[in-house]
C-alpha cells in the first residue's frame, strides 16, 4: 500500500488513507473563489513522455490526483488536453467521500475551448453524471456554440479568448467556487497571465526524460508570479509540492 508522508511543515504526518490525504489539501473557506492547478513533471522538467502525462505518473501522484478531484466543485480542462489525454465522462470513483464533506456526489466538468470543435454526441457529454460546461469566448463560432448547447451549458468568458478573471466570476456565480484545473500548459499560461491562479500542486516524478518535452506552462509572454510553499509530501522518491500565490 502506498504511503504518503507530509515532511513539511513539521510535525510530519504519514497516511495511505484517502480522507487523510484530502484533508491535507482541503480549504476551510469554500465560499471564496479559489483556482488550483495540478501538474506533474519529471525531475528535469518534462511534462510528458511520448506526448502524454501518464508516462510520468506514480501511485502517490494518483492518490493526490483523486484527492484534489474529491475536493473540487468544478474541474477545468482545456479541450486540447481532453483530446490528447483521452478524457471520457468525468466522475470521481468514490462519491461517498464527497458527500461525507457535504459536497455534491460528482464535480462539474468544464471544458475550455475557443474553436468549439467538439462533438456534442461524444460520450464525454452523453454519459456524464453531471451536465458539463463549455467555456468559450464571445467571438467563437455561433453555429458551433448553439450546437453544443444541446449537450452542455455554454459560458462566454472573454472577447477573443477565454479570460481567466471572467472564468472565475462565472463559475463562482454558479456556486462553483472551488475550481481545480488539470491543464494543459497553454491554459495554465493564459490563466497565469490573467493573474487568475491561486495555487499550484506540482508532482515531481523521480525520472529523467530528456528530449524536447514541454514545460507545465506554455505561452509567449514571460510572467513572473511569486509563490509561497504550503507543504511538501514524499512517497518512494515522488515529491508532491503545494504552492500558493505569495
Amino acid at each position: 500500500m502506498t504511503e504518503l508522508t507530509r515532511i513539511w511543515p513539521l510535525p510530519a504526518a504519514a497516511s495511505s488513507e484517502a480522507a487523510d490525504i484530502a484533508d491535507w489539501y482541503a480549504r476551510d473557506d469554500r465560499e471564496t473563489p479559489w483556482l488550483r492547478m495540478n501538474f506533474i513533471s519529471s525531475a528535469d522538467g518534462a511534462v510528458t513522455v511520448d506526448g502524454l502525462s501518464g508516462g510520468l505518473g506514480t501511485d502517490a501522484d494518483q492518490l493526490v490526483f483523486e484527492a484534489l478531484r474529491t475536493l473540487a466543485d468544478v474541474i477545468i480542462v482545456g479541450a486540447g488536453t481532453v483530446r490528447a489525454e483521452g478524457y471520457g465522462p468525468l466522475r470521481v470513483d468514490a462519491p461517498e467521500q464527497r458527500t461525507a464533506r457535504g459536497l455534491a456526489p460528482q464535480p462539474v466538468f468544464a471544458i475550455i475551448s475557443r474553436a468549439l470543435s467538439i462533438d456534442p454526441g461524444d460520450r464525454i457529454f452523453t454519459d456524464a453524471p453531471v451536465r458539463p460546461l463549455i467555456v468559450t469566448c464571445r467571438s467563437a463560432d455561433e453555429e458551433r456554440r448553439k450546437r453544443l448547447e444541446s449537450a452542455a451549458d455554454v459560458l462566454l468568458c472573454g472577447d477573443d479568448r477565454v479570460d481567466g478573471r471572467e472564468l472565475r466570476r462565472a463559475l463562482a456565480e454558479r456556486g462553483l467556487a472551488q475550481m481545480h484545473s488539470e491543464g494543459g500548459p497553454t491554459l495554465f499560461g493564459d490563466l497565469v497571465r490573467d493573474d487568475a491562479v491561486d495555487e499550484l500542486c506540482l508532482t515531481l516524478s523521480p525520472m529523467l526524460v530528456g528530449g524536447a518535452a514541454n514545460r507545465i506552462i506554455a505561452g509567449d509572454d514571460q510572467t513572473l508570479r511569486g509563490l509561497s510553499l504550503a507543504h511538501v509530501i514524499e512517497s518512494d522518491g515522488t515529491l508532491l509540492l503545494r504552492y500558493q500565490r505569495a
